[in-house]
């Protein structure tokens, strides 16, 4: 991953206040890219945006995605190349909570951003961030592919599902070069979707995570609790799938031909079970944290709503499409974790962990 090709190029975020936000805006503010994002306040306290004064190297903008007419004035304004729209309701357990919300957030606030890029012709690419819990789950043991069955099972999942749909509908019926030419007198924007698998990494402080949940618990010196340790998923740093994003934003920026939608994820050999990874990172923990308190964790499955218990995905058409690979396996990534946190309960420089963090890893890829 080369980032020079977004040096001077203006590139909007939605939900850009985010954990996985943060760490875009850090990357594309390091490669010198113009930065507009597009968000409700940052959604935790403490917050990594917040923390890392990103507000002050960007054009921030506060929005709820749901406003469409304030949506449509911000494009209107900024006149985006790019567009990578991951502002959502992102938790499984809150979706059931408030179900409302969710499919407000994720399918309506789709729609409009689907509409604000069909009525802003200075944008030549856009992808739209999902997860790899679109997939009707069959609990196999086979990574799913992009031509599966798309129907999550709860209203988290099946909002992303329906965010995938209407998409597609928008690229088939709007984003035609037909359309485009008549209307814009130029080619329709390049448009692919991208489903990525549970993230991780320094500076997540979502709750109902299970890494936040890890560093929450030892700051406390309380034991980690586990609701379930017995769920596979198919982890991965923060910056394999805000990579991944950028690197198929401009490869269709160049080359239409490249949208599509793709598959984001680790390896087969970094689908980890919930116990394994909490029990690795009071290994990573305990060997590095110094003088900060110990980690432990105990298995206390609480009877909560229906969540997957195997969920993996196939990788393979990213990888033949772009050589693409992940950069860091599950033990390296725990590693950067505890790095990160060590420095942030220490009161250090979070920020500058940041830079070095990303650099070693685009230094890598």
């Amino acid at each position: 991953m080369n980032l020079d090709f977004y040096k001077g190029k203006k590139v909007l975020i939605t939900g850009h206040t985010g954990f996985k936000g943060s760490w875009m805006c850090k990357a594309l503010i390091n490669a010198g890219a113009d930065v507009t994002g597009y968000a409700l306040a940052a959604p935790t306290d403490p917050s990594l945006f917040e923390m890392c004064d990103l507000a002050s190297k960007m054009n921030s903008i506060e929005g709820d995605i749901r406003d469409l007419e304030h949506l449509l004035s911000v494009f209107a304004e900024v006149k985006p190349e790019i567009v990578i729209h991951m502002a959502a309701q992102p938790i499984v357990r809150d979706s059931y909570k408030d179900p409302v919300y969710t499919y407000e957030t994720n399918v309506m606030g789709t729609v409009n951003i689907c509409e604000a890029v069909r009525q802003t012709p200075s944008v030549r690419s856009f992808v739209n961030v999902t997860t790899d819990k679109v997939y009707l789950n069959k609990e196999w043991q086979w990574g799913y592919r992009e031509n599966e069955e798309l129907n999550g099972f709860d209203p988290y999942s099946n909002s992303k599902s329906c965010s995938e749909l209407v998409t597609s509908s928008y690229k088939n019926s709007f984003f035609t070069d037909e359309e485009y030419q008549k209307q814009y007198g130029c080619d329709a924007p390049a448009v692919s979707t991208c489903r990525a698998g549970n993230v991780i990494g320094g500076g997540d402080f979502a709750n109902d995570r299970i890494i936040p949940d890890c560093i929450r618990a030892v700051s406390a010196g309380q034991e980690i609790v586990v609701r379930n340790p017995y769920s596979t998923r198919p982890y991965e740093h923060v910056l394999e799938p805000v990579m991944a994003y950028l690197m198929v934003a401009e490869a269709q920026y160049n080359d239409k031909t490249f949208a599509s939608s793709y598959n984001v994820g680790p390896n087969d050999s970094d689908c980890w079970t919930t116990g394994e990874l909490v029990q690795l990172f009071c290994d990573k923990w305990n060997a590095a944290a110094g003088s900060l308190n110990k980690a432990s964790w105990i298995n206390k499955h609480d009877g909560g709503p229906h969540e997957a218990n195997f969920l993996k995905l196939d990788c393979s058409k990213l990888k033949t499409t772009f050589g693409w690979s992940p950069v860091w396996n599950v033990e390296t990534t725990m590693e950067k974790i505890v790095e990160w946190s060590v420095a942030y309960l220490n009161g250090e420089d979070v920020a500058a962990v940041m830079d070095k963090q990303i650099a070693e890893f685009v230094g890598k890829n």
